[in-house]
């Protein structure tokens, strides 16, 4: 008697668990929204890959899919560039002036000296990712030497 208690007592508990967890994960994802401001780092492709176009680096959330790509030539990366959710990262010149306070909280010196187009290379690289209101904008730095310079940007 007290057996058959013990396991329907654990039986019902874990009915209870269950149906929490189902309802728990929609609801989280209903209520959450991507931070304002963000930065992700990447590091550059290692030794010697052959030429064409490499993986460097993936980030993937709920919100969006960021791939960090290079453009290798002779051994050595020539460019990097993103993709954000498949598509290249293009449209936007330089960072706003409302980026500012976003950037400076992400360790990134401003005014942002910017690197010449299509040739974005650097030691490490960061992708910050601005949010005011509905529109968010990822911008791609590349770190020389201290400086983190400005190599491209796109809507999201």
């Amino acid at each position: 008697m007290l057996k058959a208690r013990l396991f329907s007592g654990i039986g019902a508990l874990l009915l209870v668990a269950a149906a929490t967890l189902s309802v728990s994960p929609a609801s989280a994802a209903d209520g959450k929204q991507p931070p304002a401001c963000a930065a992700i780092s990447f590091r550059p492709v290692v030794g010697t890959p052959p030429d064409g176009e490499q993986d460097s680096g993936l980030y993937k959330s709920r919100f969006v899919k960021i791939e960090l790509k290079a453009t290798v030539k002779a051994g050595l990366a020539s460019n990097y560039y993103l993709l954000i959710n498949g598509k290249k990262a293009e449209g936007v010149s330089a960072p706003s002036k409302s980026s500012e306070g976003c950037l400076k909280s992400k360790h990134i010196v401003v005014p942002v000296k910017s690197q010449p187009a299509g040739a974005c290379t650097g030691t490490r690289f960061r992708v910050a990712i601005l949010r005011s209101g509905k529109e968010k904008t990822a911008l791609l730095f590349g770190l020389q030497g201290n400086d983190w310079l400005f190599c491209s940007g796109s809507k999201i």
